[in-house]
This record gives structure tokens, C-alpha cells and sequence, in this order.
């Protein structure tokens, strides 16, 4: 990034919020003494900058400071219009209306030269959403309760089960085509995922006496239970293998190249999350085998038995 780019740049930032000299070095990625050579090149220039020392300080602009309209470059204009792009393919969010018309505003503001620059690019640039056919009603209240940390009852549809749970939710997401809630479930007495589109109703609840106790118990996401260490899980994997682990949020991230064809996976597996990880590499069959723990794989065999009992072709 050139430098005068750069010093807007953190004008925008401050103007949104105060900033540490650390903070703005992590975001451009830079070094700290750099950042304060372009406050001090700001401050010469004008701009009524002052700090504010402490754990909560930081730089700021002084009140009713203003930067004049800003016109987006070619790569600002194409990062905007791809990413209402990718949210036009959700089938239901938030912002149902403001997505399509903040992108014909969007395009009033570009000159002409840099559309015909990014729209060719955007045809072919895409973020594969799969087509979903369904509403999500509460998402709107849902965000708003989770931003106040309000604890939740919510009538959920599960696979399983139609009952009231008791919630507090941590984060919302959008991921495969659905909204996700993150969130501990007193019922559960853990961290779950709900799908937000199977939420029937929700309203506002006390929050609960071990809400209270010295020990926080939904500080920790995945929090295993005393006594219970995580499992380390290695497995093998093709490259149809490779592809479906990749796409977990959990684990993708944790894929290495091994050989030609050949890809392994080595994670921590949570004693809470044991049904899961044999559901999932049972799912994945032939492209994924499990090298250890043992008590894994014999898990997934015992399913792969019943799976060939099941479809055994019986010779009369």
C-alpha cells in the first residue's frame, strides 16, 4: 500500500473508532515505529490528531473532524461488489433489501472507467453459496438479543427433538447456505450449533444462577469436561478426502500434503465431540482412514459392519 493511501486509511479508521499505534500496525501490516512516523507526518499536515494515554486509550481526532468524500480505487470497488455479490445467494438474511439496493448506489459512485475495469471480473469471480430453499424469522431479533448478551429460550426443530432450550448465544454465521447460532445450552450443558432457519420461537429469559459462579462456564468454546483430555485423531486421506475435510470449520485449516494423493489430518478431538468424529470420517468412507486412536477405528468399523448387513446381498 502506498503511503498517502495508507494515511487515509487511518483517517478513515480513526474517524470510525480510536485506535492504538499496535493495533493500526497489525491492520496494515507494518511495524509500530512506522505507524508513529505517519501520525507525526498527519499532525504536520493539520490533521487535529491527540492521544490518550492508558489501558483504554489510544489515538483519536478531535471532535467534528470530517474527511472530505472518498472515491473507492478499482480494488476497494470489486472487494465491495463481490462481497454483496456472495450475499445475494443466501436465501434469506437480515438485510434482504438494503443488499440489492446499497449495490445499485454502490455502482452510482463508481466512475464509469473503473466499472467497466471490475464488472468483467466480477461475472467470472464467484463464492460458491449452495441454493437453500428457507426463512430465518428470528435472525433479525436473534442479533439484536445477542448483541446485549441476553440469555434465550428458543422452541428448536432438531433431527431428533421439537422442545424448548435454554440458550445464550455467542456468535451468528453464515456457512453451506444456512445461518448458524453458536451458543451454550444450559439443556445440554454445552456448546452446540443450531441452525438459525429451525429456531420456531424465541424470547428473552432470566439468566441462570450458575450465571453467577466464580467459574465462567461458557468462557471456553468446546470446553471438554473435567477429566475427559481431548483425543488426538490422525487419519490418511485421498483427494476427495482431502476436500471434504477441508470444508469443516473445526479442522479444515489442519489438512497437510503427505505425498502425491496423499493428505493427512491430525487434531485434538474433544471428549464431547467423539460421536461427531466418527459420524464424520464414517461419512467420508473410502477417501478417509483413520490411523489412530484404535477405539476409532473400531467405532467406524462397527458402523461400516452394520452399513454391509444392512445392503448384503443374500445368495439363495
Amino acid at each position: 500500500m502506498r503511503r498517502v493511501d495508507r494515511l487515509i486509511a487511518i483517517l478513515i479508521a480513526l474517524q470510525q473508532r480510536h485506535e492504538t499505534a499496535q493495533s493500526l500496525a497489525d491492520k496494515f501490516e507494518i511495524s509500530k515505529r512506522t505507524i508513529l512516523r505517519d501520525m507525526q507526518a498527519l499532525a504536520e499536515m493539520g490533521v487535529p490528531l491527540y492521544a490518550v494515554a492508558g489501558p483504554k486509550g489510544g489515538f483519536r481526532l478531535m471532535e467534528g473532524f470530517q474527511l472530505p468524500p472518498l472515491q473507492m480505487d478499482t480494488q476497494e470497488a470489486l472487494t465491495v461488489l463481490f462481497a454483496l455479490k456472495a450475499m445475494i445467494r443466501m436465501a434469506d438474511t437480515p438485510f434482504n433489501q438494503a443488499r440489492f439496493t446499497i449495490m445499485d448506489k454502490i455502482r452510482a459512485l463508481i466512475p464509469e472507467t473503473t466499472l467497466k475495469q471490475i464488472e468483467p471480473v466480477l461475472e467470472k469471480l464467484e463464492m460458491d453459496v449452495p441454493a437453500r430453499s428457507f426463512k430465518t424469522p428470528h435472525l433479525t431479533s436473534l442479533l439484536a438479543l445477542m448483541s446485549e448478551s441476553k440469555w434465550l429460550e428458543v422452541y428448536y426443530r432438531s433431527a431428533n427433538h421439537q422442545r424448548w432450550l435454554h440458550i445464550l448465544p455467542k456468535r451468528i454465521y453464515a456457512a453451506n447456505g444456512f445461518w448458524y447460532c453458536e451458543a451454550y445450552s444450559l439443556t445440554h450443558q454445552e456448546y452446540r450449533l443450531f441452525r438459525v432457519d429451525r429456531f420456531d420461537r424465541i424470547r428473552e429469559t432470566e439468566a441462570p444462577e450458575l450465571q453467577q459462579q466464580d467459574q465462567d462456564p461458557i468462557s471456553e468454546r468446546n470446553a471438554v469436561p473435567e477429566g475427559n483430555n481431548p483425543i488426538r485423531v490422525v487419519a490418511r486421506l485421498t483427494y476427495k478426502g482431502m476436500l471434504a475435510v477441508e470444508q469443516d470449520a473445526h479442522i479444515g485449516e489442519l489438512v497437510r500434503w503427505i505425498s502425491d494423493d496423499v493428505w493427512e489430518v491430525d487434531f485434538p478431538c474433544p471428549a464431547s465431540e467423539w460421536e461427531w468424529a466418527i459420524r464424520f470420517f464414517f461419512s467420508i468412507g473410502l477417501h478417509a482412514e483413520v490411523m489412530e486412536p484404535e477405539i476409532l477405528r473400531q467405532e467406524i468399523g462397527q458402523l461400516a459392519k452394520q452399513l454391509y448387513q444392512q445392503y448384503e446381498i443374500k445368495i439363495t
